[in-house]
This record gives structure tokens, sequence and C-alpha cells, in this order.
């Protein structure tokens, strides 16, 4: 992957964060591409800062048992269509309100704030020592979209569909931010060149996790993907402590969002294992 980012990221790690553009909320020149066939990106201030040491015990974080990432149902984070009645409601269905696709862009369009989220908030780059860039930021948000991606998938034919609307409003975010960050010129090379890391960032995942993948392929694709910076295809002794800790935390989350209910995915209320605290193993609601 390091020759693709090596082309990319000289450019557009020059460009604002993630962060300082707001998400699109026109997503009706969305163009549609399909991720199903294959398997199954942020950050505040302009300037990037450097990892900092982490202070957390990564020894003791993300061996708690699996639980449902799905919120309570009296947690201020849900996301609830408004309940209309009378004439409104009548208008609303007639403008296809409540018609399946338009539930479904709602649906996915909370599930993308949640992957934003976990991204945008500082503890991950904390706990895992991270410096914030372009490059980090969009390979975090590639890891948590595969993971979303990957449970929605499970669901067979309407999380495929669903999935595909996620994708969609991700593709056209970041389409959307690389614009405004500057690069108008070059924005379809640019955007190609993104695209191609983000499918080979997700066919890796899932062959790091097929029944004959050892255990410890998934932290080497965790390094490639994320970490390294000079090409090597296996973590160095200084940070091998750390990709394995992240190794954990993926294989946990995937494990959580398999035990999140369907309807908890479909409208996008839940939220990923929260970082903030020094455990990171309680999943408070």
């Amino acid at each position: 992957m390091l020759p693709r980012w090596s082309r990319a990221v000289i450019h557009l790690s020059k460009l604002r964060s993630f962060n300082s553009i707001e998400l699109g909320k026109d997503f009706s020149l969305i163009h549609r591409q399909s991720y199903a066939a294959v398997a199954p990106a942020p950050a505040p201030s302009a300037d990037s800062f450097p990892p900092t040491k982490s202070s957390v015990n990564l020894d003791k974080m993300f061996w708690s048992k699996p639980c449902s990432l799905a919120l309570a149902p009296d947690s201020p984070l849900r996301v609830e269509d408004p309940k209309y009645e009378g004439i409104r409601r009548i208008v609303l269905k007639m403008m296809l309100f409540y018609s399946k696709q338009s539930k479904s862009i709602r649906g996915a369009n909370v599930i993308y704030r949640r992957v934003l989220s976990q991204v945008d908030k500082p503890a991950i780059y904390e706990v895992f020592s991270l410096e914030k860039t372009f490059r980090m930021t969009f390979s975090l948000l590639v890891l948590h979209m595969w993971l979303c991606l990957r449970r929605l998938k499970a669901e067979g034919k309407d999380g495929v569909e669903l999935g595909q609307y996620v994708y969609e409003i991700y593709n056209h975010d970041v389409e959307l931010r690389v614009s405004k960050a500057g690069v108008n010129l070059l924005l379809t090379k640019w955007m190609k060149e993104l695209e191609k890391i983000f499918y080979g960032n997700i066919v890796a995942y899932d062959a790091a996790l097929l029944p004959e993948a050892t255990h410890e392929e998934l932290t080497e694709v965790i390094w490639r993907n994320i970490f390294s910076d000079d090409g090597t295809s296996k973590p160095d002794a200084a940070a091998l402590h750390t990709v394995q800790a992240m190794a954990r935390y993926v294989r946990r989350e995937i494990s959580c969002l398999s035990l999140t209910d369907k309807e908890a995915m479909f409208s996008g209320n839940f939220m990923f294992t929260p970082l903030e605290s020094s455990s990171a193993d309680s999943v408070r609601r």
C-alpha cells in the first residue's frame, strides 16, 4: 500500500483535516459504486500533531468479554425517526419519507456519523500513540468503515444494500472534503487513488480473518495499513506492543458488533467501544 500512499499523501497531507469541513448534506450527486463484490475517512485543527506516548496500560486493554454496542432505549445518543401524526404524516408519506429507501438513507447517515465519531476522537490517537495526519485519519476511517460494512453484510441482501448507502455517503464525503480542502484540478485522480487504497485495505482485512489465516496476520495487516511508513511488512519490536493492542481492539469490536442486533445496526443506534477511559473495556451507555 505504501507506493499508493506516497503518491496520494504527498499532496493530500498538506490539506486541511477532515474535521475542518462540514459533512455534505446533499447526496443527490453521489456517484454510485459497489463495495459488496469485494467483501464484507475527521480530525481537529488543520495542522497535524505528533504522536504522544500513551498513558494507558495497553496490556490491560481489550481483554474483557465482548458485549452488544447497541445504545440503551433511554440513551440521549439515540437517533429516532420523528413520529408525526395527522396531515403531516400523510404528506410525508406521500413524499416517500417513510419509504424503505428513505429510511435506509437516514440510517446510513447515522451509521456514518458513528464511524466519524470514533475516528474524530483524540482518544484513539492517544491510546495507540498515533500522529494525527490526513493519512492516519483516512486509514482509521477505512478500518471502521470495514467493521461496519462487514457487520451489515452479515444481514444478507438488506444489509448489503444499506452498506452501499453508507459507502456512497463515505465516498461523497471524502470527495467533498478533499475538494473543499483545495484539490479541484486533479480531484478525480486523487479520488481514484483513495478508492484503490480503500479496496486494497478492505481485501487485506478480510483475508486476515479467513479460517486459514494465522493469528498474527491481522496484526501484520494493521501494521501495513495504518502504522508502517517505510514499506515494511511486519511491525518492529518497538511498535509490536501497540499494533497487537489495536489488533485486539479490532477483534473485540468485530465480536461486539456481531452481538449488536439488526435494529440497532440498521438505525445507527450503536456506538463503538469508547476509548476515553483508561481501561477502555467497559462500554458506557
